[in-house]
């Protein structure tokens, strides 16, 4: 397994200090903050590091203040409620004595119900779109700088972009973007850590489709962009090392905040997760 690849399964590798209480780090890549997504995989893992026979179908989570990638971050989890259906979760991520995260995770006993679901988009399978090779070589030299250095960095999540080309075009679009997400390697078998990776890939490019109506992007250096709240919902069984399909779109930017929502797909069209986010965009006066 490569390096890159260990370091996803090295992020959810939490210590137990003691009982409902949990120590994750970050991985050395020399990002100024913490990445939220890692932060919400690794509360989603320590809280289901608490509960046993049931899986987690929805957290809700508030991101409080910058994490810093230098020191550990403490996960406090919170047994709200042990019913007969449903178990309740909090979790707190504190770093110097402060909580910089807070999140309610509810689980749920497996059970029969009614079944529905809106369709997948029409889109290019992964296998037709440019992998990261091609795509270093033929499709990013095009793009802006800031474009570029992100889709090039090394990270344990493949990423292959429908809509690759609104970077380049800079003009005013519908808000939607497709993304095809997957694990770099192959996962244990474990629900959880497939559930907690998921959690950690749904914060990866959700708030940059909520500046698509205006031409912008989150790579803008005039754009201060930050996560605000993040939810997300699991409605069917899924693998996060095969290739899940991450339709995103924003109904509302108002107030210097952009809302977003996502679906995922598995590559068969069944509906697997629901994501929402609210993130601020702010313009930077100094270079507005």
């Amino acid at each position: 397994m490569s390096q890159i690849s260990d370091s996803l399964l090295s992020i959810l590798d939490l210590e137990p200090l003691e009982r409902n209480l949990f120590r994750g780090r970050s991985p050395k890549v020399g990002w100024q903050r913490v990445f939220g997504g890692q932060v919400i995989g690794q509360a989603l893992y320590a809280a289901c590091k608490t509960v046993e026979d049931r899986q987690p179908h929805s957290l809700h989570a508030y991101f409080l203040l910058p994490g810093d990638p230098e020191i550990p971050i403490v996960y406090e989890v919170d047994r709200l409620r042990d019913g007969r259906s449903f178990t309740t979760r909090r979790v707190l991520a504190i770093q110097k004595g402060e909580a910089i995260f807070a999140m309610s995770a509810s689980f749920h006993a497996a059970e029969e119900g009614f079944e529905h679901q809106m369709p997948m988009p029409d889109v290019p399978m992964p296998e037709d779109l440019p992998d990261r090779e091609t795509m270093k070589r033929s499709v990013l030299p095009h793009m802006p700088d800031a474009v570029r250095a992100y889709y090039q960095r090394e990270r344990p999540i493949e990423i292959r972009p429908v809509e690759l080309a609104r970077y380049a075009s800079g003009g005013k679009m519908e808000p939607k973007f497709n993304v095809w997400i997957k694990a770099m390697q192959p996962l244990p078998d474990e629900p959880a850590i497939h559930q907690s990776v998921l959690a950690y890939a749904s914060d990866l490019m959700l708030l940059d489709s909520s500046l698509i109506a205006h031409g912008r992007n989150v790579f803008d250096k005039q754009i201060q962009g930050a996560s605000l709240d993040h939810a997300l919902w699991f409605h069917r069984p899924f693998r996060a090392d095969e290739w899940l399909l991450y339709a995103q779109d924003s109904p509302s930017t108002s107030g210097a905040r952009g809302f977003s929502r996502g679906l995922i797909f598995n590559r068969d069209g069944k509906l697997v997760a629901s994501v929402a986010q609210e993130g601020l965009i702010r313009p930077r006066p100094d270079m507005a």
